[in-house]
Order: C-alpha cells, then sequence, then structure tokens
C-alpha cells in the first residue's frame, strides 16, 4: 500500500499525475510549497451552503437574535480555528497525514479508532452533506433532475480527490477568487436586505447559545483531523507561525462571514416550498443569484475534494493490509460510492440531518483533540526523531488513548447531548445546558487519559525497535 521514497520524490510539484503516497512519510526531496498556500487551501472548502445553513440554525431553527448567533459563532468558530492551525504544524515534522500523527498518542494499533472514525466521518458523512448542498444548487440554477445533479457533483469532486494532494490544492488556489468575490457581493445584498432587529431571541429555547456555539466549532474543528494532510509536503524550515496562521485564518473568516450571512438571511421572508439554497438566494438579484448558486455548488465541490482524499488517507493509516495494488487513489473512489449512496438519501429533509450531524461530528472530535493535544504538552522537549520512531512502529501501543477517548465520547453523549434523537441526562433536567457533549467529552477524555497512563499495561510501551521508524516508508503491504 506504501510507495517507494523515489516514486514519492518525482512526484515533487506535478499537478497533473497521481499522488502516489498513502500513509508513508513524505520525503525531503519532494516538500514544495509555501504556507501562504494554505490560506486558500483552507478558505476555498467553507465558501460554500453548508456554512451559510450553520448560521441559518443558530437564527431560523435554535431562535437566538442575531447578535447573540454573531457573538456564539466567533467564539465557536474561533477556538476550533485555533485547534485546526495547531495540529497542522506535525505536517512539515514528521511529513505524514494527520491520522498517522496521532499514532504517538493512541499508539499504532489503538490509532485505527480515530482514523477509522474520520474515514467514515471526512469520505462518507461530510462528502455526503456537501455533495447534497451542491446539488441543490445545480438544481435551483440549472432546473435539472436533483439526482442528475448530484452525480455531476460527485464525479467532479472524486475525480479531484483521485489525482490527490497537488491537484487539489490547485483546485482550492484556482477556486479562491471566485467564491471570494461572488460570497463577499452576495453577503453585502442579503446584510442590506435583512431585520436583524426582527431576530431578538425571545423565542429562543434554553441552550441555544451554547448549542450554536458547539455547531460552530463543530463545524470549524471538523477539519482538525485533516490539519497535517496539507501540511506535509511543505519543507521543514517552513516557518511554524505561518504554517499555523494561514490554515486558522482561512477557516476562520470563511467560516465566521458565512455563517453571519446565514443568520442575517433567517430573517428574510422567503416561500416556505423552496429548498435550503433557493429560500438562501431568494433574495438576490436573478444574476448575482444564479452566481451564488453556481458558487455554492464549486463550493461544495471544493470542500468534498479535501473530504475524500483525506477520509481516504485515514482509512489507509489505519494498518490495514491491503493488496499493494490498491493505493490511495483506489480507496478514494470507493469512497465516493459510498458517500453518493448516502448523499442520494439525504436528498429529501435535508435540514434536519445536517443539524444532528453537525452536533454528533464533534461528540468524537472534542475527546480525541483532548488526548492529541495531551500528548503533544507530554512530549514537549522531544526530539522529532524520538516521536518519528514511534509512528511508524506496530509494537509501540498505549491503550489509555482510545479507551479515554471511547469512554469520552459515550460518557459525553449519555450526560450532555441535546438533540431531536437524543436527549442526555443533565439536559433532561437543565434544559439551559443546552448541547455541551463536545466540552463535556473533552475534559472527561483528557481527565480519564491522564489516570489510566499510570495504569500499568495501557500507559505508553514502545516494544520492538526493529520495525521501520516513519521518518523511512512502512513496508510494503503483500
Amino acid at each position: 500500500m506504501t510507495a517507494a521514497p523515489t516514486e514519492i520524490s518525482e512526484y515533487g510539484d506535478h499537478v497533473l499525475a497521481v499522488e502516489p503516497t498513502g500513509a508513508e512519510p513524505v520525503p525531503e526531496a519532494a516538500r514544495h510549497g509555501r504556507p501562504l498556500g494554505l490560506l486558500w487551501t483552507w478558505t476555498s472548502p467553507n465558501m460554500e451552503f453548508a456554512t451559510v445553513f450553520v448560521g441559518v440554525l443558530a437564527v431560523g431553527v435554535f431562535g437566538l437574535g442575531f447578535w447573540q448567533a454573531v457573538l456564539a459563532i466567533v467564539l465557536g468558530t474561533g477556538l476550533g480555528a485555533v485547534a485546526h492551525g495547531f495540529l497542522g504544524l506535525s505536517g512539515p515534522r514528521h511529513g505524514v497525514p494527520q491520522m498517522v500523527a496521532g499514532r504517538s498518542a493512541f499508539g499504532y494499533w489503538g490509532n485505527a479508532l480515530p482514523a477509522g472514525l474520520n474515514a467514515l466521518t471526512a469520505g462518507i458523512g461530510w462528502f455526503a452533506v456537501n455533495s447534497v448542498s451542491a446539488a441543490y444548487a445545480l438544481n435551483t440554477l440549472l432546473g435539472w433532475p436533483a439526482l442528475l445533479c448530484l452525480f455531476i457533483v460527485v464525479v467532479l469532486q472524486v475525480g479531484i480527490a483521485y489525482f490527490g494532494h497537488n491537484f487539489i490544492q490547485s483546485a482550492e488556489k484556482y477556486t479562491f477568487p471566485l467564491l471570494a468575490v461572488v460570497f463577499l457581493i452576495a453577503a453585502g445584498v442579503i446584510l442590506s436586505k435583512s431585520d436583524v432587529s426582527a431576530a431578538t431571541g425571545a423565542h429562543a429555547f434554553p441552550g441555544a447559545f451554547l448549542l450554536t456555539a458547539g455547531a460552530t466549532f463543530g463545524y470549524a474543528a471538523g477539519w482538525t483531523p485533516y490539519g497535517s494532510d496539507y501540511t506535509r509536503y511543505l519543507p521543514k524550515s517552513a516557518p511554524k507561525w505561518a504554517v499555523g496562521l494561514w490554515p486558522a485564518l482561512g477557516v476562520f473568516l470563511s467560516c465566521v462571514l458565512l455563517e453571519i450571512v446565514g443568520a442575517a438571511s433567517a430573517t428574510i421572508a422567503a416561500p416556505t416550498d423552496l429548498s435550503p439554497t433557493a429560500a438562501f438566494t431568494h433574495a438576490l438579484p436573478t444574476w448575482l443569484a444564479d452566481l451564488t448558486l453556481l458558487a455554492i455548488a464549486v463550493g461544495g465541490i471544493a470542500a468534498n475534494a479535501l473530504n475524500i482524499y483525506s477520509g481516504s488517507l485515514s482509512f489507509v493509516a489505519m494498518g490495514i493490509k491491503l493488496p499493494a495494488a490498491v493505493r490511495r487513489a483506489t480507496v478514494a473512489l470507493v469512497f465516493g460510492v459510498a458517500g453518493t449512496l448516502v448523499a442520494w438519501s439525504g436528498l429529501h429533509d435535508s435540514g434536519t440531518k445536517y443539524e444532528n450531524f453537525l452536533l454528533v461530528i464533534t461528540y468524537w472530535i472534542g475527546p480525541w483533540l483532548a488526548i492529541v493535544f495531551t500528548d503533544r504538552v507530554l512530549r514537549r522537549g522531544q526530539s522529532d526523531e524520538e516521536i518519528a520512531s514511534v509512528l511508524g512502529n506496530k509494537a509501540f501501543s498505549n491503550w489509555a488513548a482510545p479507551i479515554a477517548m471511547a469512554a469520552g465520547t459515550g460518557l459525553g453523549v449519555w450526560l450532555f447531548s441535546n438533540q431531536t434523537d437524543y436527549t442526555g441526562v443533565l439536559p433532561k433536567h437543565v434544559p439551559a445546558l443546552g448541547d455541551i457533549a463536545f466540552a463535556g467529552g473533552f475534559v472527561i477524555a483528557g481527565a480519564l487519559y491522564l489516570l489510566l497512563r499510570l495504569v500499568p499495561g495501557l500507559g505508553p510501551v514502545t516494544g520492538s525497535t526493529k520495525d521501520i521508524p516513519a521518518s523511512a516508508p512502512e513496508p510494503a503491504e503483500a
């Protein structure tokens, strides 16, 4: 499943070439690019309707006042963006995808838990959500059947992901100007026509602010498991401040802008029989509405190129033995088919399904982040070589991490979840809490991880050192 170092080096910065890498490290000879490129890599994927709909939920569904929604959006997105920028720092250091870097905390085989969850969440879950919004946009713009529009969207985004890292980076770069200009103009018109004073928050249910903050955090933090997937080709000499700043800024600016616009759009009256995308563009002049629908479709494709690509990277990072001929690119095609089937089922009642998905995604990411952050703190002072030595060592284990993550996720949901399908123990008695499962799971998992590390056999065990370290490619699978 792995590529030889020479094969990866030959890939270099070629755009029209299928990326040969899977979970193996990128050698220094193949490193290229500048951190500034990460700005549009992480701006373009958020310039889409899924981002807008987060703001619509805050005012139109949760009932928050407009300015309360703005505060919750800035708070939640800010926290998620900072986490995203921080995690990407491991890319230039080790040249590996985010879910391989996570082996230092979870162990080689224990890391299959977060890697598998991310493969499902990114390659199928997010893929379906963004495919539906892009398909709706094309359906409204062209009047073609929604299913046909879905298939057009799927073919384009799977094709981009199939080529891999360099093609994705170029696609995000060239879609950035179109998306930025169209959405900025549309934002100005919608904000001018909105009646933000009408959204007073008088009908907000208890906990709506925390629910919005949790949803916006979940949306921004949903990118964190992808962090180093797009920084691992940068040279080791790349400035750390730039590697962390540009991705965080790209996520923050794009999400905050479109979520605020979404919140404002919820105060504009629109016919109830319109699709979510048509309702959003209803107040725009025809020419701008058409351009915005086109931008929504392009933005959905830009987002899903990353989702499919990172989902396939997470899958190959699980350590499952596959035939050598089955590369990351092939896995991306398989995920595309699976995600299409889920998206097909989501063409109806997409609003409720998206609301639930936004909250559910934070349930495992919160505990995962707690453990990854804790591991980074505990490994302060260790050299890159020391950390790299465990990333590719199949004998390295740290069972405290997957156990703490599973327990933190389960307890967080049981105690703090508050959505249409399930209400946790505490929100039943104190509705004002809203849904704080992501925060509760974060705290529980972090505390459990520190305690379980002290239990003999559950803490870090290096094992045999004869496995090839992460500073070199892993052995090819038979």
